[in-house]
């Protein structure tokens, strides 16, 4: 097992440090990450134990022309009788005059260790999609020939991976969701460039038990790019008779968050949040809003919900 463990560690590095000249695009930026964290983390494909789909929309800087809208749906699960897990997530990203779709496909293995944590390491593919149209900007010059072909559904593959380590109390966990990026040049050909720029997702969080009906989990999320300014959300949860979930969150240089979310039965969890920026783009919007609905399919009815709620 030791053995196996390090080998997987060793291909995951190898991993990282081979698309060490390769691009990373900018990912949409989300508050309740730890319940969407198979979009930026495929190793946590099957870690719920049941079949557990999401359907998340976010709106943020509301008011502000051409703010980003992210639409995200979700689905994971693990294969029965094995420590194998897979995922599906679609997301619809749209930002100005550009609309990009991603439709990823994830696979995780996953290894039990004896204190009852488990090391899951996952790979992820993806498609995208780009829209651009040129006709929803404010051009100086209409006749500009480099605006005169909108991008339309243009295709462009992708690859990550990650590792998440596991318990009933607590996770952490490392990834690079995109490894390659496409960029579209005026004559509307591509080519894959390399670069050294990736965005790397660390993140972590613990559940304390303060009594029978109160439990704490804080809970953090870093994301790290070459040449820009490192972000941070750090975010702390309050669970309610394992009913109601409170909370709030500061995003390092951005922006502070409350959260709420109600299990509405044991298949069915219900959160929102909104932010307001920490920033002078606080005069230019009046914040933004996300809300998500998680949903799970238990093997029996004999399968309890889950004290993590991450």
């Amino acid at each position: 097992m030791r053995k196996s463990v390090i080998s997987l560690v060793a291909l995951f590095l190898i991993m990282l440090v081979g698309a060490e000249e390769l691009y990373s695009q900018q990912d949409p930026q989300y508050t309740n990450y730890m319940y969407n964290t198979i979009v930026i983390n495929p190793a946590y494909a099957g870690t719920r134990d049941v079949l557990s789909g999401l359907a998340l929309y976010r709106a943020q800087w509301v008011g502000l022309d051409g703010a980003p809208v992210t639409a995200v749906v979700s689905l994971h699960s693990p294969v029965a009788d094995s420590n194998i897990g897979w995922g599906v997530s679609i997301i619809n990203d749209e930002i100005g005059p550009a609309t990009e779709q991603n439709i990823s496909a994830d696979f995780a293995y996953r290894i039990p260790f004896s204190n009852s944590s488990i090391l899951s390491f996952g790979v992820k593919a993806t498609a995208n999609l780009l829209n651009v149209d040129y006709t929803k900007l404010s051009i100086y010059d209409p006749s500009d020939p480099l605006l005169q072909n909108n991008v339309d559904n243009r295709f462009t593959p992708n690859v990550g991976a990650g590792f998440y380590w596991y318990s009933d109390q607590y996770y952490i966990g490392l990834s690079v969701p995109n490894f390659l990026e496409t960029k579209y040049y005026d004559d509307n050909t591509r080519s894959s460039s390399a670069n050294s720029k990736m965005d790397y997702y660390l993140m972590g969080g613990y559940v304390f038990n303060l009594n029978e009906s109160l439990q704490f989990k804080p809970a953090f999320l870093g994301k790290f790019v070459t040449g820009a300014p490192m972000q941070i959300d750090v975010t702390a949860n309050f669970l309610f008779f394992e009913k109601l979930t409170l909370g709030t969150a500061y995003r390092i240089n951005g922006a502070i968050s409350v959260l709420a979310g109600f299990q509405l039965s044991k298949s069915v969890f219900l959160g929102y949040s909104y932010d307001t920026e920490a920033s002078n783009l606080a005069n230019y919007n009046s914040g933004s809003h996300e809300i998500f609905m998680r949903f799970e399919l238990f093997k029996s009815t004999a399968k309890i919900y889950s004290p993590r709620f991450f």
